[in-house]
């Protein structure tokens, strides 16, 4: 049986503000806990909620970046269900009134057009975190991320695959850094899904029983979950067994590598919204959502286009490079620097993204200065140094930034260009290695990379490659035409 896939997303995002949404508190990440907390975040009785302006600014271009539609009148509700991180213990969000509908996201999957339906983005406020100490009969509660200001943005069930799922979710990330929604730290938790996902016969156009899977917070995560029990599904359905699937929610345990029933979960929650008594109407005028659409900057689709047009990119290398703000910009500022793009592409899709994934760091945290890494091509370009002492230049200057000539004439890395030099280096090789020399007579003309790696170990990494090749392959070239062996 043929069975296809449908994928349906939540994301909450943190949006990019100083102070939460209903108090003066901080929103800094990292704080002790329960540091940044007052008794309106705590939710103590008597207090009152004042509605962050800067908020509603940013969930009305979160809209605007990806194509929806603006309520001019909308409203806050309470969400109530039992909150252990949520001192009220009810939730501040946005129920029959959103403030963007019916956007819409474009992107390429494996050459394929992909356009994914965006539903709804309301603004709502985040819980606190549980702290689960082991071994131990108690659980702790830190307060400091209550009251957080999130958007939720929630699609139309359009993903046919975790793949497309995995793909739109760095789309998204891009899309909200550009327009500076959220920093959409990951690691941090700036960022999560829950993903909807069920199976059906093709042309079936009833959907299967959906599955739920909460909080996923990395990319490669959320494809992984959803392959998991994508396959899990598919097993069923294949056994006779469709009618096992429970529509439910479940988690993901990576440790594992697979999806665990949490809850089951009926045809929907009784939430008990009712309008937020103690907070007005939102009324947004059509002139405020102009004005904030024009701060709109390049967006990640038109950033892609003109990588490829200007810069000679791939469209696979481009998207990529453009899938980090942070990284877009370093690129952008080693190519104005005077760095050949592809030279500069090639290094940052390699060595740089090789070390940042290596020592757990964002593209934020890139130390290097852009004229600091050009000098670095450029003395590789003239032949100062060779590519793998290049290579471990970059690592230096990776961790501190500090100059390209001082780590050159320190490590002795300086190359050797000089062809009377490597000439003797050459001469060397060549008397030690007779049986190389009767392999290329032979015809075996790998024995030239061989007798250059002798060369490159005799001269301790700094003769010039180019120089060291051009004059092994002329001095077999010569023995050849005189059918002659010498010493040299």
């Amino acid at each position: 049986m043929l069975l296809e896939t449908v994928i349906g997303l939540e994301i909450h995002a943190e949006l990019k503000t100083n102070t939460k949404i209903f108090c003066s508190c901080s929103t800094e990440f990292g704080a002790k806990p329960n540091e940044n907390t007052c008794p309106i975040c705590l939710g103590i009785p008597g207090t009152l909620p004042v509605l962050n302006e800067e908020v509603i600014n940013l969930a009305i271009k979160a809209g605007r970046a990806v194509n929806c539609s603006i309520n001019n009148y909308n409203k806050m509700d309470r969400k109530n269900y039992f909150y252990p991180d949520l001192s009220k213990n009810y939730q501040t969000s946005q129920y029959e009134l959103p403030m963007c509908v019916n956007g819409k996201v474009d992107f390429n999957y494996e050459g394929k057009e992909v356009s994914v339906r965006i539903n709804r983005i309301h603004i709502e406020e985040d819980a606190g975190k549980l702290v689960h100490l082991e071994d131990e009969p108690v659980s702790l509660i830190d307060y400091n991320r209550a009251g957080v200001p999130l958007v939720e943005i929630v699609t139309e069930p359009d993903l046919r695959s975790p793949g497309e799922a995995a793909e739109f979710m760095r789309e998204l990330k891009a899309i909200l850094e550009y327009a500076e929604i959220s920093d959409c730290r990951m690691d941090q938790g700036s960022i999560r899904c829950d993903a909807n996902i069920s199976v059906r016969p093709y042309g079936q156009e009833e959907y299967g029983t959906k599955v739920e899977i909460k909080n996923i917070n990395s990319f490669r995560e959320v494809q992984k979950a959803l392959e998991k029990e994508e396959i899990r599904q598919k097993e069923l359905y294949q056994y006779g067994e469709e009618y096992k699937i429970k529509q439910e929610t479940r988690r993901w345990d990576a440790g594992k590598g697979k999806t665990l029933t949490m809850r089951s979960k009926g045809e929907a929650h009784d939430y008990r919204y009712f309008p937020e008594p103690d907070l007005t109407p939102i009324i947004i005028h059509d002139n405020k959502v102009e004005s904030l659409e024009k701060l709109l900057p390049e967006m990640p689709i038109e950033k892609r286009a003109r990588f490829v047009q200007e810069y000679g990119l791939s469209e696979k290398d481009a998207s990529i490079i453009i899938g980090s703000k942070a990284l877009a910009k370093f690129y952008e500022e080693v190519v104005n620097e005077g760095a050949n793009p592809k030279t500069a592409s090639n290094y940052i899709l390699g060595d740089l993204l090789r070390l940042l994934n290596a020592n757990n760091m964002e593209a934020d945290d890139i130390k290097i200065s852009p004229k600091n890494l050009v000098q670095l091509f450029n003395i590789i370009e003239e032949g100062k140094i060779s590519n793998t002492a290049g290579k471990e230049v970059f690592k230096e200057i990776f961790k501190s930034d500090r100059p390209v000539l001082d780590i050159i004439e320190e490590k002795g890395l300086s190359q050797i260009s000089c062809s009377h030099e490597i000439e003797k280096f050459v001469d060397e090789v060549l008397n030690n290695n007779p049986k190389s020399i009767e392999d290329f007579k032979a015809g075996k003309t790998q024995a030239i990379g061989f007798l250059m790696g002798q060369v490159m170990k005799a001269s301790k990494g700094k003769a010039n490659p180019l120089v060291a090749k051009q004059m092994i392959e002329k001095k077999l070239k010569n023995m050849l035409i005189y059918n002659d062996f010498y010493l040299f």
